[in-house]
């Protein structure tokens, strides 16, 4: 049983004379426990909700459009509580934050409903017999789940969770339901990398077409590991032979399955100098949130509606741009064929390293509005600061450190544009569109 906080006026919930305060015990004799449950058994033309005014039972029937909503708000999206991360993984980015930050920063969530409504990844670790039953009879697809190796001893090892092992069964009874399945690697030294790596590509590709996407990420390392498994980054050459490695692997599954299923993030190619496959190559951006092939996708987005501006004459425009480490070269690039096209616009990209979580986070995403700060205060930065959305949190107020764009604005003394990673985007933001 939930409780309505909010019925949207004018839907048929309200309509049907249902009253925020009121508790949804029940849809076509189903009990209701959370979001899962809510949305599979609305999905019907004609749906029976069993409620609770008070002490008061009483029902309702409804008769709609598949799948339509009918206008019931709850208190939480989930319409429970999250289910907390139960692991310890030896590369939790969230054990190497710095203290006094946020409360919401420090939180680990390991929840299958936020996969499959919200793309988080899962470990599995929490998942019951009945919850994964329930998965499989819901057909909730598709599922992103965190793999990192299919050896189970050395997943419990880097899990440090017993149930690391025993749930890799899971992904063959998702596989044998036809559930679609993105996974990811997150490589660390000498762990799960080199012929452990290998085996793990070789078990995930066995579960094709199930396993759509497979990426094979970094280990975000931060200064802030005291006390934590000694973890060091990959060289140049080991970045190099792991995107090598995951290259090799992907073009025989490409041969003998006609997809590539697995991606190295950009950052192994960045490391070590390595060109970045063609768009071809990632087929879609299945992993693109995972930072797989982001800078490809820009960069075609980009030239293809840097073909479609056609050139024009308008007054002077200068403005800044400011990115991580990793994608300042290529935004030099682009800033360079911009100024090339557009001879009024002249564009400084600036690199900011990042002091906040050290120097060997080098994403864009996860600079700070202090860092940002301290890296411009006193340059030139034109009449516009463009930087990169992912740096605020969804809500687009605060930056991770919780200062918030007005304040960096007015540090600055200039407007600032957050840009998706858009190559159309980035270019109407260069142009002031």
């Amino acid at each position: 049983m939930v409780r309505i906080t909010q019925v949207h006026r004018r839907s048929r919930a309200a309509r049907a004379g249902i009253r925020a305060g009121d508790s949804l015990v029940s849809v076509n004799g189903h009990a209701i426990g959370d979001v899962l449950d809510y949305r599979f058994y609305l999905a019907d033309e004609r749906v029976e909700l069993s409620l609770v005014r008070g002490e008061t039972p009483y029902t309702v029937c409804l008769e709609k459009a598949e799948y339509d909503d009918i206008g019931l708000e709850f208190a939480t999206p989930l319409m429970d509580r999250k289910q907390h991360c139960q692991n310890k993984c030896v590369f939790c980015f969230i054990d190497q934050m710095p203290p006094g930050m946020r409360e919401t920063l420090y939180f680990k969530d390991d929840d299958a409903r936020l996969s499959f409504l919200h793309g988080n990844y899962i470990t599995m670790t929490n998942l019951s017999g009945k919850d994964l039953e329930r998965i499989l009879q819901m057909h909730i697809s598709p599922i992103n789940v965190s793999v990192h190796t299919t050896n189970p001893e050395l997943r419990i090892r880097m899990m440090k969770n017993p149930k690391a092992g025993s749930s890799l069964e899971y992904l063959g009874r998702m596989a044998a339901a036809g559930m679609e399945l993105h996974c990811q690697i997150v490589l660390c030294r000498g762990l799960n990398d080199g012929e452990e790596l290998v085996r793990t590509m070789r078990d995930l590709a066995a579960l094709y077409p199930s396993v759509t996407s497979v990426s094979v990420v970094p280990a975000g390392l931060t200064r802030y590991r005291d006390g934590l498994y000694p973890l060091t980054p990959f060289t140049p050459e080991e970045c190099a032979d792991v995107s090598r490695c995951v290259e090799s692997c992907a073009n025989h599954c490409f041969a003998t399955l006609g997809s590539h299923i697995f991606y190295c993030a950009d950052e192994f190619y960045l490391a070590c100098g390595r060109a970045l496959p063609e768009e071809a190559y990632y087929e879609g951006y299945p992993q693109l949130e995972n930072g797989v092939g982001m800078i490809t996708s820009l960069r075609t987005e980009f030239a293809a509606c840097l073909s479609e501006l056609a050139p024009r004459r308008k007054k002077e425009r200068h403005i800044s741009v400011a990115t991580g480490v990793a994608a300042y070269p290529m935004l030099c690039e682009v800033a360079g064929r911009m100024e090339a096209a557009f001879p009024h616009l002249h564009v400084q990209v600036y690199e900011i390293r990042n002091r906040f979580f050290g120097e060997k986070i080098t994403v864009a995403g996860l600079l700070t509005g202090g860092d940002i700060l301290e890296q411009l205060r006193g340059r030139d930065l034109g009449s516009e600061l463009l930087l990169p959305a992912a740096v605020l949190r969804a809500e687009g107020d605060l930056f991770l450190d919780d200062r918030t764009p007005r304040w960096l604005s007015h540090e600055l003394g200039v407007r600032l544009r957050f840009v998706e990673n858009d190559g159309r985007a980035l270019a109407s933001a260069m142009l002031g569109i």
